[in-house]
């Protein structure tokens, strides 16, 4: 548990009223990360929301192929830096987190539990619309950096 008062620190949580603060309080934890510590892999069950704090962490798409297990490719893509929110596939169906995030830096986030904060988006349908609306924000920002970087590719 953390104090519904850091939460309020930050705009994203800023659309959210007390009740909703003190519940998704109640279900995160402040955790750090040391340089190069795996913070959340691709293809596992999304089980906790990140929002990064302190620090910068590194997303990275993974490349695997059922043909030959052995083979796994990472591919940069951006850094996450402080007050941004990531692993948001524990907010969308199936659940799997479809990235890998590392620690660039030495860092510090807010976990909260995915299971517990679905489950208070059940009974709060306030608390839905607007995460579910945060998360899509940030799904179209990684979106459009991602066209970005492919169209500087290009030779």
């Amino acid at each position: 548990m953390i104090s519904p008062e850091l939460l309020r620190r930050y705009p994203f949580f800023g659309f959210m009223n007390d009740d909703q603060l003190k519940g998704v309080a109640m279900i995160a934890e402040e955790v750090t990360f040391d340089q190069g510590d795996t913070i959340l892999e691709a293809n596992q069950p999304a089980t906790h929301l990140f929002f990064l704090e302190e620090g910068s962490a590194g997303y990275y798409y993974v490349v695997t192929t059922e043909h030959d297990p052995d083979y796994r490719q990472e591919y940069y893509i951006s850094d996450f830096n402080p007050g941004e929110i990531f692993g948001i596939s524990a907010m969308i169906e199936p659940y799997l987190y479809t990235a890998t995030v590392r620690a660039s830096k030495p860092c510090r986030v807010i976990r909260i539990d995915a299971s517990a904060l679905r489950a208070l988006c059940e009974v709060d349908h306030n608390l839905s619309c607007g995460l579910l609306r945060a998360v899509s924000k940030a799904a179209m920002e990684r979106l459009q950096n991602t066209r970005v970087q492919l169209i500087a590719a290009k030779p």
